[in-house]
């Protein structure tokens, strides 16, 4: 489930911001995830090109179906 609340990355000024791995310094096209379950009940998601901009709150579960189907190439990326 996603939760359409309104939230911008300047309110979540406690949350830990983690870039994946795979991204590279200079593809400008990643996302960053925040675990900011203690006090939103998601995973908080952003634009890394626009660290203010908009969130986008998952639920866990929702959070981890996205992981799930990216592991298994279930989107069509190119």
């Amino acid at each position: 489930m996603t939760t359409n609340t309104g939230l911008s990355a300047s309110q979540l000024k406690e949350a830990v911001w983690q870039k994946s791995t795979y991204s590279g310094s200079s593809e400008g096209q990643c996302v960053e995830c925040a675990d900011v379950t203690p006090t939103h009940s998601g995973i908080a998601v952003r634009d890394s090109k626009n660290p203010e901009g908009a969130v986008l709150l998952l639920s866990p579960g929702a959070f981890g179906g996205f992981i799930t189907a990216v592991k298994r190439a279930e989107f069509d990326l190119f």
